[in-house]
């Protein structure tokens, strides 16, 4: 890598102080990002109920933020390349912060929603920038468990946010569980900028709209890249639609369990730091085809199993639901990027488009199911998701499979 001084940096190496900091910089980036985007999640019975509003429109909460997201991931890494990663996601994180303060704060569910959306926009620039960050300041041996770490604090980032707002949310009511989650958020945000050393390898430049243009295009002319992004677009389409409403199946009939409870639910998500390296060992020993045949269909198994009424089935259901989320995801979205035919970064760009516009509209369309024919509504959604992305995945041929 190119320092733009005529030297080649090797890149921070485990064990050293620039190392450490960069991975912990990351790690809160990712924790200030994930902790906002899904921190509603939890709290969308109490939303719906305070507002008056049915299932499918307190989703938009989240819904919003992730179509916000998924339309700024492009636009965010082209800043990156012009302002440098580190300045661009410093930047990023903080006006997110100040979307969400406002979104806490405002009145009426429309312009909460606006708020939201500006919201999601900002965030898109973390997953458009981090790993191309990284990458360019770590040793490239120890660029994988790099990202390992980085990934982690999206996963933690997640679960913190849903975890917190949602008893804060239960006593003091869904605007102060926002709230509480804004501000650790901003608190790692300016620790990530503290902590985060300086870029060594890489260069603020400018790209030229043509260029920009070709990298895009180029992708989207691969067959095989198109069905994997469309993993990304079903897969986590079902996955957010299974959370956002799983809260409201169990606070009714049979389960009758208060939020604070219903929240600890989102624990699965630690399922994922488990299933998501191990995906990425078995794609390296037996391939990514199989791995990914796999995953999406212990995904769909888990998905039906919540149809049975007993926690004792529903809650481990879950687990295998959301690990084979994981493992799926890791699966297709390092396919994206080793598959690329013009621009590992804008076809990870891509793949988190398609990723967080699955996310926008099944996560909201899964509510619509909820109230025309209950919990097996959204799970019928949600499978055959599912089925549709394993179809897909059954198509896919790159020289990577050959």
């Amino acid at each position: 890598m190119s320092t733009g001084s005529g030297r080649e940096w090797a890149g921070h190496v485990p064990g050293t102080p620039g190392y450490r900091r960069l991975l912990l910089g990351l790690f809160l980036a990712g924790v200030a990002t994930f902790a906002q985007l899904y921190s509603p999640q939890g709290l969308l019975p109490l939303i719906s109920g305070d507002l008056g509003i049915p299932a499918s429109d307190a989703a938009l909460m989240i819904s919003l933020a992730t179509l916000g997201l998924a339309l700024g991931v492009i636009p965010w890494s082209y800043a990156g390349d012009r302002l440098g990663r580190k300045r661009a996601m410093g930047w990023a994180i903080l006006a997110a912060c100040l979307f969400s303060l406002a979104a806490a704060v405002v009145p009426g569910l429309g312009t909460v929603l606006v708020f939201r959306l500006l919201e999601g926009f900002a965030l898109g620039g973390v997953p458009a920038l981090a790993l191309a960050y990284l990458n360019e300041e770590v040793n490239a041996v120890s660029a994988a468990l790099a990202a390992g770490t980085y990934i982690s604090g999206t996963t933690i980032g997640g679960l913190t946010g849903r975890l917190l707002a949602a008893p804060v949310g239960e006593f003091l009511g869904w605007r102060a569980g926002i709230l509480t989650v804004t501000v650790v958020s901003a608190a790692c945000a300016v620790a990530f900028l503290l902590l985060a050393p300086a870029a060594r390898g890489f260069t603020p430049h400018r790209t030229t709209l043509r260029g920009a243009v070709r990298a895009l295009a180029g992708n989207l002319r691969s067959v095989p890249l198109l069905l994997t992004y469309a993993q990304g677009f079903l897969l986590m389409g079902g996955f957010v639609a299974m959370y956002n409403f799983l809260g409201f199946h169990l606070s009714e009939e049979p389960f009758h369990l208060p939020l604070s409870v219903v929240s600890l639910v989102f624990v699965a998500y630690l399922a994922g730091t488990w299933t998501s390296p191990l995906a990425g060992r078995l794609a390296g020993r037996f391939g990514r085809k199989p791995v990914l045949l796999a995953s999406t269909a212990t995904m769909t198994a888990g998905v039906l199993l919540t149809l049975v009424p007993s926690l004792w089935v529903l809650l481990p259901a879950v687990v295998v639901f959301t690990g084979g989320f994981f493992a799926a995801h890791a699966v297709a979205s390092g396919w994206a990027g080793a598959a690329a035919v013009a621009g590992r970064a804008q076809s990870a760009s891509l793949y988190n488009f398609g990723y967080y516009a699955g996310s926008s509209l099944f996560g909201w369309l899964g509510g619509v199911f909820l109230a025309g024919a209950g919990w097996p509504g959204t799970v019928l959604m949600t499978a055959v998701l599912c089925l549709l992305a394993l179809g897909l995945a059954w198509l896919i041929r790159s020289p990577q499979e050959a």
